[in-house]
This record gives structure tokens, C-alpha cells and sequence, in this order.
């Protein structure tokens, strides 16, 4: 099966997979412990998937034995740095509330920026051992995550409510409205990657890190502000509608589009009419899927507790981005995309015939 249909067939395969894991938890399961344990699950996965591929315990295992094996790492990652997450930001209280759920979703961008805009840096230019990268670059992007988020968070609007905390950070900006701009600064990020980061590639100095990794990151934070003041500024959105209606569905039809379909669909075209392309085809695709979990919602968990605000929103996004987005990599990623896809041989290995 080649591409597009192979990403097409696969892509479906796993929204009905995550559609079913869902509806195992009720509201206040799936966006407490859940969601959370799902968001630390994430940055586990990109810095392996991005930094460390070809990990040594896998290296000679085939599909599926190599894919199982590369998630039971992740997730075994994702075990140890929940608890501490949690510890960190939300005073060790289960079930998690907003506030260190926030820092669990801001955490991914970071990893991101790290693994995808720096490639590792500095930790890359320290080491050639991978795996060593990949660790280094994933407490690092924790222990940024934090300073961000205890110097730019605020969360005095939630006093008087059950879910503040007393340790909750007092930053410089609405702890809500920061969110968004961060997880949509994010989105900036995959707008280049449609574009294959042209013009950037025009210029061989802009080309290396760590001046790659600042000016993509530079302009991935003006996207998301340019997005923000028009949004929330101008027209008046609610932060939570831009995140589930714009920044959310953009990032979930990017991953279709440059992941699962492996960027063939406009591949015979140049840039950057090839980017525009990508990026207008991600964002119908991603809010075309948004509408189908929102439809099938009250199927899945029923209807949303009218005293948790935003509970659509919260239920939505988390759907799309902390789990589909993983279950989406993990078979794209780690599986290779079996059995949908003859698995390459181990190295050593004789081909399949």
C-alpha cells in the first residue's frame, strides 16, 4: 500500500482506535489523570522519535516486536516524569486540576522547539550518543518549561475556586491566554515544516544551529502573536474557542498531513506554492476531524458538566491533541505503520520477499 492511501487508511484506523480508548473514561476521568499522564507520555515520545529513533535495545528487532518495544519505553518515560510533573506544578494533588495540566501541555511545544527547531542543541554539539541528546533534552525542556511557567503564568483569576493552589505561579500574564499563545506558537512551528522551511533554506548560515534554532523559534512566537491579537484581540475570542477551533485542529491536520501521509500529497509541487498547499489542506482536514469528535462527544462521554467552564473545549482538545496526536505517531513512528505496511528488515537482516 503506497501513499497517500497507506496514511489515508491508517489515519482512520487510528482516529477509531481513539475514539474507543475515550469512551473508556467518563469527563472527569479522562481530563484529570488521563489526560495528564497522556500529556507526560508526549515529550517522552517526541525526543525518541525525533532524537533517538534508532534506540540500541530496538535496533535489531522487527515490526512488531520493534514498535511495541519503542512504546513500552515511552511510556515506561512517561510513568517516572507524571508523578514528578504533578509534584512540580500541582503540589502532588490527584486528580490533577487546570493548573498543572497547563504546565504538562506547555511542556510538549518546548520538547518540540528543542527536538525539532534546536535538533538537540546544545546537548547535540556535546555528544554524539543519541540516546544521551534525547535524555538531556527532555529534562532540559522540563526544567525550562517551568522557569516559563512560573515567570509568565498567572493564575490569580482561579482564586476563590477549588482547583487554585496556593503554590500556583503569579507571572506576568493570564495563565489561560499564555497557553493558547504558547501551544499556537507551536503551530507556527509545523506552518514552516509545510513549507520545508523555505526561505530559511535559502541561506546556508541561517542553516545551522544554533542561528536556525532561534530564528525559526522567533518567528513561530510572532505566528502565534500575530494569531492571538487578531483572535482574541480584534475579534474577541475566547482563548479556549482559539485554541479548539484554530491553533488545536491546524496542529492535528499538520500531523496527518506531514506524518501519517508522509508529505505526498503535493509533493511533485515547488515551494512555496507546495506549503500553501500543505498548510491550507492540514487546517480543512484538522477542522473537519475537530467537528466529527465534537459531534460524536455525547457518545462518547456523554454530556458536559455544565460547572467545569470550557468543558467542551477542555474534553476536545485533549481528544485530539493528547490522544490521538501520540496514538498517531506512536503507529506512524514506532510501528512503522504495520501491518498496513510490509516491515523494512533489521539491520543484518535479509528482506522480505
Amino acid at each position: 500500500m503506497a501513499q497517500p492511501t497507506l496514511g489515508l487508511v491508517a489515519t482512520a484506523l487510528v482516529i477509531a482506535l481513539s475514539l474507543a480508548y475515550l469512551a473508556l473514561f467518563d469527563f472527569a476521568t479522562f481530563v484529570g489523570p488521563v489526560a495528564f499522564f497522556m500529556l507526560c507520555l508526549i515529550p517522552a515520545q517526541v525526543v525518541l522519535v525525533v532524537l533517538a529513533p534508532n534506540p540500541p535495545f530496538a535496533a535489531r528487532l522487527r515490526q512488531p516486536i520493534r514498535g511495541i518495544a519503542l512504546i513500552l519505553a515511552t511510556v515506561a518515560v512517561a510513568i517516572v516524569a507524571t508523578p514528578i510533573a504533578l509534584q512540580l506544578a500541582g503540589e502532588g494533588i490527584s486528580p490533577p486540576g487546570p493548573i498543572p495540566s497547563h504546565y504538562a501541555v506547555i511542556v510538549v511545544p518546548t520538547t518540540f522547539f528543542m527536538a525539532i527547531m534546536f535538533g538537540g542543541w546544545p546537548f547535540s554539539a556535546m555528544t554524539k550518543n543519541r540516546g544521551v541528546v534525547a535524555g538531556l533534552a527532555l529534562i532540559a525542556s522540563y526544567g525550562l518549561t517551568y522557569a516559563i511557567f512560573r515567570s509568565l503564568f498567572n493564575y490569580d483569576f482561579l482564586q476563590g475556586t477549588p482547583v487554585h493552589l496556593a503554590s500556583a505561579p503569579q507571572g506576568m500574564y493570564n495563565g489561560e491566554m499564555a497557553l493558547v499563545f504558547y501551544v499556537t506558537a507551536l503551530a507556527g512551528m509545523f506552518l514552516l515544516l509545510h513549507f520545508d522551511l523555505w526561505p530559511l533554506t535559502t541561506s546556508p548560515a541561517v542553516m545551522k544551529q544554533p542561528i536556525l534554532g532561534v530564528i525559526w523559534l522567533a518567528v513561530s512566537l510572532a505566528i502565534g502573536a500575530l494569531v492571538m491579537t487578531i483572535t482574541t484581540g480584534q475579534m474577541g475570542l475566547r482563548p479556549m474557542y482559539v485554541l479548539t477551533r484554530v491553533t488545536a485542529p491546524f496542529i492535528f491536520g499538520t500531523i496527518i498531513v506531514l506524518n501519517m501521509l508522509q508529505n505526498s500529497l503535493f509533493a511533485s509541487l515547488a515551494q512555496p506554492v507546495k506549503g500553501l498547499a500543505n498548510a491550507v489542506t492540514a487546517a480543512i482536514i484538522g477542522v473537519v476531524l475537530a467537528q466529527v469528535y465534537g459531534l460524536v462527544s455525547p457518545a462518547i462521554v456523554g454530556a458536559m458538566p455544565p460547572e467545569v467552564p470550557d468543558a467542551y473545549e477542555v474534553w476536545l482538545v485533549n481528544a485530539l491533541l493528547s490522544v490521538t496526536f501520540p496514538f498517531l505517531i506512536f503507529f506512524a513512528a514506532c510501528l512503522n505503520y504495520w501491518p498496513l505496511a510490509a516491515p523494512a528488515p533489521a539491520p543484518g537482516q535479509p528482506a522480505q520477499t
